[in-house]
């Protein structure tokens, strides 16, 4: 059985005090109403880290890392490396967002190592991938997801993907308050399930966790999670919202 994961991506949000009663909300919250064993991850921005760890405390929520780089140390002046995050008490490391290929120019080949400094330093990269609106107007969105796959995680043996998850971004639904039909998002995430058994077979695409990450909100969340081939979300917007965060979660 594969399992189920909220992830709370902040980006570039919230005051030190934001991010504390933020944290502290979400662990109160979640500890008296959550029934299910979906894994939650928080991912506060990289100042954040440390603190938000400690604000968890003993709580079964972890904490994941925006981004990292794909060297483990150097003259790279404003970047941080998977050894400082893992430091940091974090466990996952998002790669791949459409706002880290679209400003900042990531590239498939850079993603696949990054994906591997993130393995090598035995923490669990959430691999994202995801079409804008006019790829999928084109009518080519199915390869042009799938192709993401296919450069940025392909590269990994059987042993390395068992710890891979994958979120489908569809970048038309980032902020807009649109938001892709629960029929889309299945249609997508089984065509990715399929796509992975290509290469690594039935039994670690079957296990592989796919989230889906284009405006999850606790209004759509429950039929969203409810397909077949969805097994969580990378929520924005709404994981700045503790309420709205851990409806989230409960409806998992």
């Amino acid at each position: 059985m594969r399992k189920k994961v909220v992830a709370g991506n902040w980006k570039m949000n919230s005051t030190i005090d934001e991010a504390k009663k933020l944290t502290s909300e979400v662990v109160g919250i979640l500890s008296k109403e959550k029934q299910n064993d979906a894994v939650v991850v928080l991912c506060p921005p990289y100042p954040y880290l440390g603190m938000t760890r400690r604000d968890i405390g003993d709580s079964q929520i972890s904490v994941g890392a925006q981004n990292c780089h794909e060297a483990d140390s150097g003259a790279y002046t404003g970047e941080v490396s998977t050894t400082m995050v893992k430091g940091m008490g974090a466990e996952y490391v998002i790669i791949g967002h459409s706002e880290r290929r679209e400003y900042f120019n990531e590239s498939d080949e850079l993603l696949a190592k990054k994906v591997s400094k993130v393995l090598a330093a035995d923490l669990i990269p959430i691999f994202c991938c995801g079409e804008s609106l006019e790829i999928r107007e084109s009518g080519n969105h199915l390869d042009f997801v799938k192709q993401q796959l296919t450069q940025g995680i392909f590269h990994l043996n059987a042993t390395e993907m068992e710890k891979l998850i994958i979120a489908y971004e569809p970048i038309w639904a980032i902020g807009t308050g649109k938001t892709a039909s629960s029929d889309q998002a299945q249609e997508m995430h089984k065509e990715l399930r399929d796509h992975l058994a290509t290469k690594f077979g039935d039994e670690i695409a079957e296990q592989t966790p796919i989230l889906y990450g284009g405006s999850v909100k606790p209004a759509n969340a429950v039929e969203i999670f409810g397909q077949p081939d969805v097994d969580g979300g990378l929520v924005g917007g709404a994981s700045l919202n503790s309420r709205d965060f851990a409806d989230i979660v409960k409806a998992i």
